[in-house]
């Protein structure tokens, strides 16, 4: 299979002969996806031609839906407003969303003034709903009966309404006089029963739903708990509002995924390897400044004990053994708690257990990891003192390292802020010092034994 270089490279070509036939014969056999991962490697020109085609052949809308923003931005400057009021009313309402909310405010709310007036009150309904909420999610793109429809109704209204009228059908949704949420019918199931039976005896009465104002990293956990293809979303009289497909689920995952690995390393989710090179420096600069700070404090605790290593150099050889032990353990730790919160298995209440459970484990690795160095030590340098020193260091350490790389996470959530944000250096910062601290400390306390 092609990569996208190579895609992009024939293509180019080909832009330069002007066949444009032959590049439209070329986008016609390539999925979203992959043209999609080709424009990145074009110029400005050369993308600015292929939007064209993809607009002369209706496949622009769902072809950028495939970008990062970063680059989707940069697209859709070349854009005029007419051309992107156009894209959004073929666009299913959650994906038009996206594309607003990928523009400016200024420009949003000149395009949005440009759409005919139901399109513009649907989409200022769902942008009314804050970012990453199931409300600014949804498609309003649903079928919904009553409890009275018979099944062989039910079939034909699906089969009357078009992909522009309803997004996808994984499930039909009952709802009452009220449009409140009665039940739902899977497909299959509703194919199966007998043509003449009411909806009301075949659906799963009180259907999983969330509310519109849920965060969508819930929505993304309703969904993967219950295997569900669709999750229907209510407000809090239980009105059903929209549905939520598993497609846009996917984006969630990896949003959040995204998020909280970047935000762990310091950097923000909007960073990809297209984004610009000043853009990048500016982002990520900040954390690096507030790292280096956290190394400045690390090594003013190892200036404490700078005359204990000038007396017994040695000691300058095994401290970086237990820092970085430390830290490794606290990266382990903070890696499984901020994904139990993600996924929403470690409840407000589980917060103490998960951080007596990590000091256990600790303590655990730490007391072998600290065993096998202990020997080490005395097999290399002959000195059993230097070997219990390293060992009580590095169960110290460890301990530390289980409970800061709990106890961070936790306390950042209870603090509402999202536990991946900064966690890593802080984490890092902990050990380093507690490591340096505790192996030193008792290497001084005990220096007349370590000569």
């Amino acid at each position: 299979m092609a990569t996208a270089k190579v895609r992009a490279e024939v293509l180019r070509k080909l832009l330069r002969a002007g066949a444009k036939a032959r590049i439209e014969r070329l986008i016609d056999r390539l999925h979203p996806p992959d043209i999609a991962e080709m424009l990145p490697e074009l110029g400005p020109g050369e993308t600015r031609a292929v939007v064209d085609i993809l607009f002369s052949a209706q496949r622009a809308a769902r072809t950028l839906r495939e970008l990062p923003a970063e680059v989707l931005r940069g697209i859709l400057e070349m854009l005029d407003d007419i051309e992107i009021e156009g894209m959004l009313g073929r666009l299913p309402p959650d994906d038009a969303v996206f594309f607003l909310g990928v523009l400016p405010e200024e420009r949003r709310v000149r395009v949005t003034a440009q759409l005919p007036g139901d399109r513009r009150s649907e989409l200022e309904g769902l942008l009314a709903y804050p970012e990453s909420t199931a409300g600014n999610r949804m498609t309003t793109r649903f079928l919904a009966v009553s409890p009275s429809t018979t099944a062989q109704e039910a079939i034909d209204a699906i089969r009357r309404h078009t992909e522009e009228e309803v997004e996808q059908v994984f499930y039909l949704y009952v709802t009452d006089e009220d449009r409140r949420l009665r039940g739902v019918v899977p497909i299959r199931k509703l194919v199966t029963c007998p043509p003449t039976k009411p909806i009301g005896e075949v659906m799963i009465e009180d259907p999983v739903s969330v509310l519109a104002t849920a965060d969508q990293e819930e929505v993304a956990q309703v969904v993967g708990k219950y295997s569900l293809l669709a999750v229907p979303v209510v407000d809090d009289a239980r009105r059903l509002l929209g549905v939520i497909t598993v497609d846009d689920v996917i984006d969630v995952i990896k949003e959040e995924a995204t998020e909280d690995m970047y935000r762990m390393a310091g950097l923000t989710e909007e960073e990809h390897i297209y984004t610009p090179l000043p853009t990048v420096i500016q982002r990520r600069l900040p954390w690096m400044v507030i790292n280096l700070a956290t190394a400045f404090l690390a090594a003013w605790v190892v200036g404490l004990f700078e005359s204990s290593i000038h007396k017994v150099s040695v000691l300058a050889v095994f401290m970086p053994i237990v820092a970085g032990m430390g830290g490794n353990g606290g990266t382990q730790t903070l890696t499984v708690i901020t994904r139990g919160i993600a996924l929403g298995e470690i409840h407000r209440d589980a917060g103490l257990r998960a951080m007596l459970r990590e000091g256990i484990i600790g303590t655990a690795i730490g007391m072998v990891t600290g065993l096998l160095t202990a020997v080490g030590a005395y097999l290399w340098r002959g000195s059993p003192m230097l070997g219990a020193v390293l060992l009580i260091a590095m169960i110290t350490n460890m301990v530390i390292a289980g409970l800061s790389g709990a106890a961070i996470p936790l306390l950042l959530r209870a603090l509402r802020q999202d536990p991946a944000l900064g966690s890593g250096v802080i984490v890092t910062t902990f050990t380093d010092v507690c490591g340096f601290l505790s192996f030193l400390g008792l290497a001084t306390l005990l220096l007349r034994y370590l000569h």
